[in-house]
């Protein structure tokens, strides 16, 4: 282990953080809470109407805090550990230890649990009770609800939330079932050790609450329930390993985004389940007035997907059924606005409607919805799952954000090009400016999507799909860079990521020479209180040109907007913004899994031009999918390591050969390990079909 002694994903302190907000969450696909706090929630349950939309507050009994009376020199710790996804508080007595644990158990969606554990350390008989403080009640600001029967042994209530957002729409119920909190607990005099388990299960209907209950109790009875949850979440864990050899700082923020962003996803074994998308501050955030009330933005497509696709694809898959399934709401928004097609909201909840408090974002902000687009472009690139647009609502989707884009267009006569007008680019300082470089090159890039697509599914796609990519994207002749928008002039104050973005992701061609302009000219104007994602494209950047100390920097600077002890990023450095900024992690994860890798996800292949910062010796990835192909791919200055580890059988994954710049050839069999000098170069479709 370089640089420090200690595990890089086990986070222990003595003391919790003053602010409650930087607390740890732990969170699954359905579920999520921030220790000890009193609620929780569920995905897809929000309450209050358009702009009052947010995440509804379900009580929570698993906010519970335990306390030792009377002993004095008792030490108290708090540990997160990213290997098992578990939360626990360690009280150490003379005589004893007592530790409180915490879950979203990651096999049983609808569960989360706790558990106290009393342990004598000596020879002792007398009784030791532990008391448990707990702000539960069972009321909520935003849920109707009512009492049912208990249920093997559990309290149970139920209703559904006050107000749905849309008029007429749908309202959430939900279903709780828990295990009754005592006081305290005592270990009797005879008793060496004792566990007592405490189960939620929360879902949308009685039947599954107390299914997820009953088979909690069942696992419980059989000391497994918390193997069963780290049995999963471990296997989650390996099949998106990242190891890197480097600085340990970096180690355990690398660590602590994978837990946080990983435990928002679907397990692997529930494809049946909708999923409801991620937003910035994850599911243990977003009631009313914190955290985006729990919207979903670009923050997901662009910013976390890429790293999702790589090593989760069916994640990757279950995030577009998302925003498939939101796109009747997204049609509603392009006609309301007066365009065709379908706009994407800047901000989602549950339906697709613009459900953004504040007007001029949802009106301006439309770059979101080439955002969404470039998800999916990605993902076709990268899997090749051709049943999701011919069959599941995505050529419908693409179709629809294609019309959008050319009724959003306007010709100009005098450029001989078409303009989009009246936007708010990425940088949010600057609105109803005309041509955003970044909105109107990813529209471009939408455009070319979609008549790509439908060549591919042998469909018939409008001439103007082709006509209306000659978008202007302004460019500055005489300097030799990008414009932000027409009338931009150089200097002015940037929030965050927006140019750049040019670069990668949107891989817009450019030289070189325009790469570093734009780096250059953007770099110094950019606000240093801006969002956390920001710093890491201008890492990726930098690492492009092979700028590794410039790359370093930039990284760097992250590392202000990550908390101790538990590495709970936060929005903006001063601690501002949203909390567990999953935004800002993904983003940071993009620098490991596309800037020292230098992976580009193009149509013809998956490219790579590895650059390591000093400090940084080797990163192995386990297992990145690409065309049905789950790959190991390890990396050091002097060599690159490729093995097939594991080849889907239905559909049949593609035959694969690594191509070096040079021109050699490296085919990729499932178990054979092939290696070759570290160059740039790519990973394609061989043609060749047997070793």
């Amino acid at each position: 282990m370089a640089d420090g002694e200690g595990d890089p994903g086990v986070f222990t302190a003595t003391a919790l953080p003053e602010d409650p907000r930087l607390l740890p969450t732990v969170t699954n696909a359905f579920l999520g809470t921030r220790v000890f706090r009193d609620i929780l929630h569920a995905a897809g349950v929000y309450s209050g109407a358009a702009g009052d939309t947010h995440r509804a507050d379900v009580p929570s009994p698993l906010g519970l805090r335990m306390a030792a009376p009377g002993a004095r020199s008792a030490a108290q710790s708090f540990t997160l550990n990213t290997w098992t996804g578990t939360f626990s508080h360690t009280i150490q007595s003379p005589g004893y230890t007592a530790t409180h644990q915490l879950y979203a158990h990651h096999s049983l969606v609808h569960l989360m649990a706790s558990s106290v554990t009393i342990r004598r350390l000596d020879g002792s008989t007398h009784p030791v009770t532990i008391q448990l403080q707990s702000l539960f009640v069972p009321q909520s600001q935003d849920l109707h609800l009512s009492s049912g029967p208990d249920f093997q042994g559990a309290h149970y209530i139920y209703g559904q939330t006050l107000v749905p957002e849309v008029e007429g729409g749908p309202r959430p119920t939900v279903h709780m079932l828990w295990t009754p909190i005592p006081q305290s607990l005592t270990l009797g005099e005879e008793e060496r050790e004792r566990c007592w388990q405490f189960l939620t299960a929360v879902a949308g209907s009685e039947e599954e609450a107390k299914g997820s209950y009953s088979a909690g109790l069942s696992l419980a009875a059989a000391g497994s329930l918390h193997r069963s949850h780290v049995r999963a979440w471990a296997a989650l864990r390996r099949g998106c390993s990242v190891e890197l050899d480097g600085p340990l700082t970096l180690r355990q923020a690398l660590h602590g985004c994978l837990c946080y962003l990983l435990s928002a996803l679907p397990p692997r074994d529930s494809p049946g389940v909708p999923f409801h998308g991620i937003s910035p501050g994850g599911l243990s955030n977003g009631t009313r007035g914190e955290d985006y009330w729990g919207h979903v933005f670009w923050d997901q497509d662009t910013w976390m997907f890429p790293n999702i696709l790589l090593l989760h694809p069916g994640a990757a898959r279950a995030i577009l059924q998302y925003r498939i399934r939101t796109l009747e709401g997204a049609r509603r928004n392009a006609r309301e606005q007066g365009y065709e097609g379908a706009k994407f909201p800047w901000e989602s909840a549950a339906t697709g409607r613009e459900v953004c408090p504040e007007e001029i974002y949802g009106a301006q902000e439309i770059h979101i919805t080439g955002d969404v687009l470039m998800a999916f472009e990605q993902y076709y690139c990268t899997t090749q799952d051709l049943k999701l647009f011919r069959e599941d609502g995505g050529w419908e989707l693409v179709e629809a954000v294609a019309r959008y884009w050319c009724s959003r267009m306007v010709w100009s006569e005098e450029e001989q090009l078409y303009h989009i007008r009246g936007v708010m680019p990425p940088d949010e300082y600057h609105s109803q400016v005309d041509n955003s470089a970044y909105t109107n090159a990813v529209a471009r890039r939408s455009l070319n999507f979609a008549a790509g697509l439908a060549r591919d599914l042998l469909l018939p796609a409008p001439e103007e799909w082709e006509a209306c990519q000659k978008i202007k994207v302004p460019f500055d002749e005489e300097r030799r860079y990008h414009p932000e928008y027409d009338g931009y002039s150089p200097g002015e104050p940037v929030k965050q990521a927006d140019v750049v973005l040019l670069g990668f992701p949107l891989m817009h061609p450019m030289s070189a020479e325009v790469r570093r302009n734009d780096l250059e000219m953007y770099e110094p104007v950019t606000d240093p209180a801006g969002p956390a994602m920001t710093w890491s494209m201008f890492a990726v950047g930098w690492l492009e040109l092979k700028e590794l100390q410039r790359a370093w920097s930039q990284l760097e600077k992250c590392f202000s907007n990550i908390t101790e002890p538990f590495k709970v990023w936060v929005e903006n450095s001063d601690g501002s913004g949203a909390v567990n900024f999953l935004t800002g992690m993904g983003g940071f994860l993009q620098v490991v899994l596309f800037g020292f890798t230098g992976f580009r996800i193009t149509r013809s292949g998956l490219l790579f031009d590895p650059a390591f910062p000093e400090g940084i010796t080797k990163l192995k990835l386990s297992s990145i999918s690409y065309l049905g192909n789950r790959l190991e791919v390890t990396i050091t200055r002097e060599e690159i390591r490729m093995e097939v580890t594991e080849a889907s059988w239905d559909p049949p994954a593609s035959p694969l050969e690594a191509v070096l710049e040079s021109g050699q050839r490296f085919p990729l069999w499932e178990g054979q390990s092939v290696s070759f000098p570290t160059a740039p170069g790519w990973i394609q479709r061989s043609h060749s079909s047997t070793p």
